[in-house]
């Protein structure tokens, strides 16, 4: 009975098969495609995976036979996912597989060998690794970049709607929305700059002094207080002694092996001139969203409206981008930074009708 089923599968499970091959395939096409912009161990590592994908196709291939014809295609969102991961770069295209390797049905489809579910399971690991270079080197300035667009969406529509609480005119909301993002702009850029150049010079505190590097090769191996520094780093005495000795005979060789092993490059912080441009930038970027549509004939109510609508458009994207390059699924992180921004909005507004309120009665 099983043998029988196993040999005239239903429709259904020969539209499965054939999802499930059109996915293997975009996913060994696209690790091929990133193969082809790297070098060295990466390149291997992504040429190893493409292989495995061909293994799963195989799979498919086999007990799908005559019916693999004619060559299915992926999934729209996953083929369109898969475009915009190709435009905007490497790191969205290892985002995108990390989150599609994760996602594996293979789990509770008994068509799957259980080996197939546990290979993307371990993929998952492994885009994680090599993409967690890209996120390392990135993070700096995508934060500037998140944040600011973000804060200055969020503000400036907060702003926005608490002037139009208070109940002013056109003309004194666009000034509001003009001196908001000005103003947001420019202290978003320096107070970037100035918070990642500070972080830079903390970490860079921590590095040793050349001097000391160049000391080594004078140094006494029998009584030196080089093994103190390796103790005060968290080493017992015997792993201490051992490694100033070792370093103090490389030294007095010719070599060089550095004495500070902490990286001055911290690709984690980024560059504060890099930040404080991408702060500004991305600050008024999102701060010119609400305001834009009073800058057109429309009345008051219409254009709040409409500042609304593009506001939450530009918030749900930005989180989803976040929650893309995250390796994790997008809709949540946007969903979170939906309802951010729109109650502080309606708080703003709140206040605002409130404040118009208190002046009427004063008045």
């Amino acid at each position: 009975m099983v043998e029988e089923q196993f040999l005239t599968p239903s429709k259904a499970t020969i539209r499965k098969w054939r999802q499930y091959l059109g996915e293997e395939r975009l996913e060994a096409d696209t690790y091929r495609m990133l193969a082809r912009q790297k070098t060295g161990r990466e390149r291997d590592i992504l040429l190893q995976l493409s292989k495995a994908e061909e293994r799963h196709e195989a799979h498919w291939l086999n007990l799908l036979g005559d019916h693999a014809l004619p060559a299915p295609k992926a999934p729209l969102l996953s083929r369109l996912m898969s475009t915009c991961a190709r435009i905007f770069g490497s790191i969205f295209v290892l985002a995108l597989m990390q989150r599609s390797e994760e996602r594996t049905e293979y789990d509770t489809d008994t068509d799957a060998l259980p080996q197939m579910a546990a290979d993307e399971h371990i993929h998952g690991e492994v885009v994680r690794a090599l993409a967690a270079k890209h996120r390392c080197a990135m993070s700096g300035s995508f934060r500037a970049a998140v944040f600011g667009a973000s804060d200055g969406l969020v503000s400036t529509a907060a702003l926005i709607l608490g002037v139009m609480g208070a109940g002013v005119g056109k003309e004194s909301i666009v000034a509001a929305g003009i001196a908001g993002l000005l103003a947001g702009a420019l202290s978003m850029g320096a107070g970037e700059y100035i918070s990642v150049q500070s972080q830079r010079e903390l970490l860079e505190a921590s590095g040793s002094d050349p001097k000391a590097q160049s000391s080594l090769g004078n140094l006494d191996i029998q009584e030196n207080e080089l093994e103190l520094v390796f103790q005060a780093r968290g080493d017992d005495t015997e792993t201490a002694r051992s490694r100033a000795k070792a370093l103090i005979l490389d030294s007095q060789a010719g070599g060089s092996t550095p004495l500070d092993e902490v990286s001055t490059e911290f690709e984690e912080v980024g560059s504060g001139k890099k930040a404080a441009i991408s702060s500004f930038v991305f600050f008024s970027c999102g701060a010119f969203i609400p305001l834009f549509p009073f800058l057109f004939p429309l009345n008051v109510s219409v254009a709040g409206i409409t500042a609304l609508i593009l506001s939450g458009v530009a918030l749900f994207v930005i989180g989803a981008i976040v929650g893309l390059l995250s390796g994790v699924h997008p809709v949540p992180k946007a969903l979170r930074q939906l309802s951010i921004g729109y109650g502080a909005a309606a708080c703003t507004y709140l206040l605002g009708m409130l404040f118009q309120t208190t002046i009427i009665s004063i008045q």
